[in-house]
């Protein structure tokens, strides 16, 4: 009796590859609906965790040269190197403009360790400054005038909203380290609103 040949393999069976794309349907879809509401419709999130009105796109300021309420001459990166809290009113800075001025030294000072990253100047027109006021309230602030062809240039680049001059607008700005205008807050800002925002831009910032 003759021994009977091998039986041939069987053929693989093909692999089951729905479970794969289930799976990888779970991942894209998501994906691929967030492109289509976003990219695909005029819907974008409405609540944002800042505090201040972002300025977009920020406006790169121009380095210049202004002149100090000491009669001397800014540098002209004086809107360089740290972030930097530019408020702007008269030079005889009324109630509304000394708390302004107050809001943004109490925004820098709950900044702690942090404090030396941020510089406050005062942009002013008209005549100034109450000397007394600011050499014990307002230490550390620069005061620069914006009285000037080159001042008054400057000062049409601040967002005023509805009021007719960004003097008038009476608002408190955040310029970052490069001199880009980026952010801005209505008159009687709490300061804490200013120092969440502030901390959170030094802390994701590699610069200033």
């Amino acid at each position: 009796m003759n021994a009977s040949s091998p039986s041939p393999n069987p053929s693989p069976r093909p692999a089951n590859r729905k479970p794969f794309f289930v799976v990888l349907s779970l991942f894209v879809a998501p994906l691929l609906l967030a492109f289509a509401i976003y990219y695909g419709s005029n819907w974008r999130p409405t609540s944002t965790t800042n505090k201040g009105e972002l300025i977009t796109p920020a406006i790169p300021l121009p380095a210049i040269t202004l002149t100090k309420a000491d009669g001397t001459a800014t540098d002209a990166k004086f809107l360089r190197d740290t972030w930097t809290l530019v408020f702007i009113g008269a030079g005889d800075c009324d109630a509304t403009c000394r708390t302004a001025l107050d809001n943004t030294r109490n925004a820098r000072l709950l900044l702690g360790k942090d404090s030396p990253r941020v510089s406050r100047v005062f942009v002013y027109s008209g005549a100034c400054c109450d000397k007394a006021y600011f050499s014990t309230e307002q230490v550390g602030l620069s005061t620069v005038s914006i009285d000037g062809d080159a001042g008054q240039s400057l000062l049409k680049l601040f967002p005023a909203g509805t009021a007719g001059s960004a003097l008038d607008a009476r608002r408190t700005y955040i310029v970052d380290p490069l001199g880009n205008l980026m952010m801005s807050y209505a008159p009687g800002v709490d300061p804490r609103d200013i120092y969440q925002d502030l901390k959170k831009l030094l802390t994701l910032s590699h610069i200033g």
